[in-house]
């Protein structure tokens, strides 16, 4: 018998028993949606990570009160950091003295939920307010269109100045010239001085939907009690980085106040720090996957051998017709080891298509991009050929071992 023609029958028997090829199917199916949609999803939120990572500066790390974390917190007790002492406004302009020149020193405090209103047209009540100096706009990534930037004598004087984002600008501003202009922002006057180029969304959040105004000026507005100051640091270049930091860490214990036997009551963090978070989360939940699609595959593979002794016994007589004018073992064994692999690939392909439509579907509700995890998707194929060669050589030995005259006696 041709190569051919063995394929062939081996189709023809498979389309022959739709209903049976398609529950033997499903079982692949399942198991490969399992691993393909979760690492969909998993490959979705790290691009989606390290995009929102990158709104902090190149060289850049944060001094905070808070550590980061990402993921509900990742467990960290937080009656621990209540319990620290705010980080003062007084306290990060020493800090900034105490560094000096050796890097850019941003501070910053936001708040959310604003609205601004100019001639009576009124944004949502969605945009994010930032007070920060001269290095806020180059700490964070942000990128000045036209106007200027806020200056030291802004923060000096406290004046009521703003910086806004593209979104604003395009939803008050589309036709006119912002610069100059009075926008009133959570019921306060402020004159517009500059302008923000677009920056797009991180983590879900647009980046455009933002407003700066002086620190100075937002401690005002907003009241020092109960706020911390977010300090930026960026190192002049990677080589110095480290030595920056360390440099941070002293000078932010004296501005502190702490002895050298107390333990630092901030958190200094980098990009890195939350890139390894998300790697260890991500690592738990793929050993869950593939423990789940193991088990999901292994009994899909004990689920087509069945059903191919089942193939087997029902086909005995077509067995014995075949092998009684010339079919030899090694064309039946073929055959069914076709059929075998067939279901099981044509099942991984199905759980492979599901899983990254699917998982698509989750990651665009996070706004997360489109991802295709190529290098599973091969693996998964694999396995899935591995497991129809696998469980299905047993019966497709059974088939080929059959002796022609039983198998014509067989009833």
């Amino acid at each position: 018998m041709e190569y051919k023609e063995i394929v062939s029958m081996a189709f023809a028997s498979l389309q022959s028993n739709k209903l049976r090829s398609g529950l033997t199917m499903l079982g692949i199916t399942v198991g490969v949606f399992s691993i393909i949609g979760v690492m969909t999803i998993l490959g979705a939120l790290q691009t989606t990570i390290e995009k929102g990572l990158s709104e902090l500066g190149t060289n850049t790390f944060q001094i905070q009160k808070y550590p980061a974390t990402l993921f509900g917190g990742g467990g960290i007790d937080r009656t621990k950091y209540n319990n620290r002492r705010d980080i003062t406004y007084d306290e990060a302009q020493q800090f900034k003295r105490l560094m000096g020149n050796d890097a850019k020193i941003g501070l910053e405090l936001s708040t959310g939920a604003k609205q601004a209103v100019y001639q009576g047209k009124k944004t949502n009540p969605n945009l994010r307010l930032a007070g920060g100096d001269a290095n806020y706009i180059t700490n964070n990534s942000y990128t000045l269109a036209y106007g200027r930037n806020i200056s030291d004598e802004d923060v000096l004087y406290a004046r009521s100045v703003i910086v806004i984002g593209d979104g604003i600008q395009k939803l008050l501003f589309e036709s006119e010239n912002p610069i100059g202009r009075e926008l009133k922002f959570d019921g306060r006057n402020y004159t517009i001085i500059g302008v923000l180029e677009l920056k797009g969304s991180a983590f879900g959040q647009g980046q455009d939907n933002f407003a700066l105004i002086p620190i100075s000026r937002f401690l005002i507005n907003y009241g020092r009690a109960q706020r911390s100051i977010n300090i930026t640091v960026q190192a002049p270049s990677q080589e110095t980085y480290q030595s920056t930091m360390d440099k941070s860490i002293g000078a932010m214990r004296i501005a502190r106040g702490l002895q050298a036997e107390d333990l630092n009551d901030f958190e200094i963090y980098a990009n890195d720090s939350l890139v390894k978070q998300f790697q260890d989360f991500a690592g738990v939940i793929r050993i869950g996957a593939f423990v789940i699609s193991f088990i999901s595959l292994l009994t899909a593979g004990v689920g087509i051998m069945n059903i191919m002794l089942v193939s087997v016994t029902e086909r005995t007589k077509e067995i014995g017709i075949r092998k009684s004018i010339g079919a030899k073992k090694n064309n039946i064994l073929t055959q069914f080891l076709i059929e075998a692999t067939v279901l099981s690939v044509s099942g991984g392909l199905l759980g492979i298509f599901v899983g990254v439509v699917l998982g698509n579907v989750v990651a665009a509700s996070m706004s997360a991009p489109f991802v295709f995890p190529l290098d599973w998707a091969a693996i998964g194929l694999l396995v899935c050929s591995a497991i129809g060669v696998g469980f299905g050589f047993y019966p497709a030995y059974k088939a080929a071992s059959l002796d022609p005259i039983e198998a014509l006696r067989f009833e």
